[in-house]
């Protein structure tokens, strides 16, 4: 059995979301990069090779779909499952997110961090231990 932790990069920009995120991911022994800038997401990523990326939309200095759309283009990351986080509920976010090549579409206040690894879990074909 491969017993390598899954490497997450959590883009988010709020606080309390994140160390919610954060702590969820720990408990179930992945290995967590924090950013709040989609600048250092886009480094990061490049640098670390996650195993998937959550992503907020909503980010100070590069939106969420600007980052989405340069990790999708460049060689080394586009291959990177990336599940949009947000707050952003409109259908045409969600339609333009997976456009540009997200995974998947969550809204935070209609899912759990639970709900978020267990796709996770689906995407990477990692088992959920908690």
């Amino acid at each position: 059995m491969d017993e390598k932790k899954l490497k997450v990069l959590l883009v988010e920009d709020d606080q309390m979301i994140l160390d919610m995120y954060r702590l969820r991911f720990e408990e179930e022994g992945y290995d967590i990069l924090v950013t709040e800038k989609g600048s250092e997401a886009i480094e990061l990523a490049g640098k670390e090779k996650p195993d998937i990326i959550l992503l907020d939309v909503i980010l100070p200095e590069i939106d969420g779909f600007s980052v989405l759309q340069t990790l999708k283009a460049d060689m080394s990351t586009k291959d990177i499952p990336i599940l949009l986080l947000t707050n952003l509920g409109q259908e045409s976010d969600k339609e333009k997110g997976m456009t540009l090549g997200a995974s998947d579409y969550f809204i935070k206040s209609r899912h759990t961090p639970t709900d978020v690894l267990k796709k996770i879990q689906e995407i990477t074909n990692q088992e959920i231990t908690n």
